[in-house]
């Protein structure tokens, strides 16, 4: 296959040229990692924001059940003619694709008498869902349109019994929901540039090599935390992909851009320098690696041969799951690509669930002991502040 006539298509990655142009001005700000001057500061949050149940509470109230979150990407679901259950969030999801290729959010709960139709969480080829306790039957996108013995029904309509339908959307490769039915939906959330962003970088037709849930025992807040900085890769990852390791990161801070409650950090990796920009075959994501993180508890980063998908969903102030989702450019094709993928697999579980993870559930722990009034945060977690300060604007517009 050919891009052109007489350009062969690459295996793997993307030159510079295909991303969009937020994207490339961002790689060009990049200065040479001895050059790079992160700012000083000192930014405090209190300890309850992360262990008060009422702050979950609210935060619960206010954010995860009134504005779109995550629930998965795309790809999930590529075909027409999908449906899987989902449940990280503790409320029973339906999310299908009908036969036109519209994804849909339900209520995971029969209009019968509420039974689950669907119980684990495994992607099914179905063209409908039938309740498995009174085989009522309704298709991909939502309509009841089979009761058995519907002539015992006085007066019945099955129009008037679909499924739960919660708000939903597709951007950027990405499946939004509002988790609660009743919510007004108010999708100015979605930013229009990290939809181009993920669409330039192919995010919207790529496969899911792999997935995996972790439960952890720490506040999603302190999960969410090591992706919006670089401070702890130098250290935290020092035998694994830092400097004792793989050596793949500088110690510096990354390009910083806001679009609206999002963030979007651009770094150069440990090989780049500005002169690799000026050749046009390079695969860019080799140098450069996007870590976006999208409000209020997504993060998707690219690698040079995959990209990392995670939703961060809370279970309570103290408990949160984690679906990580690896996506690849297509299923691999030859044993070389199973093995490269089935390699990088096994070591982003490791660094993420085995550091990353396991340092939040540290962090949590520590908070949760009184060890500090506090916690505080330096210019090469920036980021992190301005995160908080998005949670505490939607927090403080809702109580309004």
């Amino acid at each position: 296959m050919t891009d052109s006539q007489d350009q062969p298509r690459r295996r793997y990655g993307i030159p510079l040229s295909a991303l969009s142009e937020s994207q490339i001005d961002a790689i060009r700000r990049i200065p040479r990692h001895d050059q790079a001057k992160p700012p000083r500061m000192l930014e405090r949050r209190p300890v309850d924001i992360f262990l008060s149940g009422d702050y979950w509470q609210m935060e619960k109230a206010q954010i995860f059940r009134a504005k779109p979150v995550v629930v998965a990407p795309s790809a999930r679901l590529p075909d027409p003619g999908m449906v899987v259950a989902h449940d990280g969030y503790g409320i029973p999801l339906l999310i299908s694709r009908d036969k036109k290729g519209q994804v849909h959010l339900f209520l995971n709960a029969c209009t019968h008498k509420g039974a689950a139709l669907i119980e684990d969480c495994v992607v099914k080829k179905w063209s409908t869902i039938s309740c498995p306790y009174h085989a009522w039957t309704f298709g991909l996108d939502g309509r009841l349109i089979g009761v058995p013995r519907e002539e015992t029904y006085a007066d019945f309509d099955k129009g008037t019994r679909p499924l739960t339908r919660l708000p939903c959307r597709e951007s950027g490769g990405l499946i939004w929901g509002v988790l609660d039915p009743k919510a007004e939906a108010d999708w100015s959330i979605l930013d229009d540039q990290i939809a181009s962003d993920f669409e330039h970088l192919g995010l919207p037709d790529w496969h899911v090599y792999g997935h995996r849930r972790f439960d952890l025992n720490a506040n999603w807040k302190l999960v969410m935390e090591p992706f919006l900085e670089g401070y702890h890769v130098q250290r935290l990852h020092v035998n694994s992909i830092g400097p004792q390791g793989m050596d793949m990161f500088a110690d510096v801070v990354s390009v910083v851009d806001r679009f609206g409650l999002h963030t979007r950090q651009t770094s150069g990796r440990g090989n780049y320098a500005p002169e690799v920009l000026d050749d046009p075959d390079i695969n860019v994501r080799s140098y450069i690696t996007h870590a976006y993180n999208l409000f209020p508890n997504t993060v998707v980063i690219t690698s040079p041969y995959y990209t990392s998908v995670m939703v961060i969903m809370p279970v309570d102030e103290g408990h949160s799951r984690v679906d990580y989702y690896m996506l690849t450019e297509g299923a691999p094709d030859n044993p070389k690509a199973e093995e490269l993928y089935a390699k990088s697999f096994a070591i982003i579980q490791d660094v993420f669930g085995n550091e990353d993870f396991k340092a939040s559930e540290l962090c949590h722990r520590g908070l949760a002991s009184g060890a500090v009034p506090d916690v505080i945060y330096c210019g090469m977690e920036a980021p992190i502040p301005q995160f908080y300060e998005g949670i505490e604007s939607v927090m403080a517009k809702a109580a309004e």
